[in-house]
């Protein structure tokens, strides 16, 4: 039962009129209600929703991994299991045929100027990767040949090859002939030069490591998973970079360092 007050002093018109005033007053106290309520759950709503946003942004990070001695140059595992690391610049070329060149290994140059220098290591230096075959057969030397000319200038200059030879390491010298003058990166070749047949042949993969590495695609094809040819092209680096981390993963900046100097584009 509801008990309603009346007012005697007044009629029954007069009490029905401050009852339905009283009544107006709590719909619009009830309506305001509804309203902030309405409010606060679509701001709850574009809170959870930012939220999602933010977890989803925050997966994406890579956190940064400790990096290997040979991250520090061009490097690549051949389809037949050889390490093989190359030159970057001047200075890199320099620090791989002094310090990380031995005396069994092969050393790739071409015959530009400003080529990068690329070592075949013959031992087993970067476990978990399988030793290589005893003999370093031909496939080896083509995909080798191929990444020494797709790093150099060869492919700036948009050119599909360029003579590419290989020497044993105690055919490198620094020793310039009488009257002449090596600058740094560059070397003597003395002795007789072993010329292979190329071609420019690039491709970038990502290892089951998180590693990012560029060489030949039948090398890369070979240990990666998620892999993208590239070309020769007018696109910028940082441009195709973008497109191929949406395709394999990994960083942009581990995934510029491995493609070649010049303009790119996507095969």
């Amino acid at each position: 039962m509801t008990l309603v007050e009346i007012d005697l002093h007044k009629s029954v018109e007069e009490n029905a009129s401050v009852y339905y005033e009283k009544a107006k007053k709590i719909k619009k106290k009830i309506e305001g209600a509804i309203h902030a309520l309405q409010e606060s759950e679509s701001k709850l709503k574009k809170l959870e929703k930012d939220h999602t946003k933010e977890q989803e942004e925050l997966s994406k990070v890579t956190v940064a991994r400790p990096k290997e001695w040979y991250e520090k140059f061009r490097w690549f595992i051949t389809s037949t299991g050889f390490f093989v690391i190359g030159g970057r610049d001047a200075t890199t070329n320099e620090i791989i045929v002094k310090k990380h060149t031995d005396a069994d290994d092969l050393v790739f140059h071409t015959d530009l100027a400003g080529s990068p220098f690329f070592v075949i290591k013959r031992k087993l230096i970067v476990p978990p990767y399988p030793s290589p075959p005893p003999t370093i057969d031909d496939k080896t030397l083509r995909e080798v040949a191929d990444a020494t000319v797709s790093y150099s200038r060869t492919w700036r200059l948009g050119l599909s090859n360029s003579p590419v030879f290989y020497v044993k390491p105690d055919q490198v010298s620094k020793e310039a002939k009488a009257g002449e003058y090596l600058v740094k990166g560059a070397f003597m070749i003395n002795g007789k030069t072993n010329y292979v047949d190329n071609k420019i042949n690039c491709a970038i993969g990502i290892l089951s490591d998180g590693k990012i590495m560029g060489g030949p695609v039948e090398a890369v094809k070979a240990h990666c998973n998620k892999y993208v040819p590239v070309i020769q092209g007018r696109d910028k680096a940082s441009k195709v970079a973008k497109f191929i981390q949406k395709k394999i993963g990994g960083t942009l900046d581990e995934i510029i360092a491995v493609l070649p100097s010049g303009g790119v584009a996507v095969k």
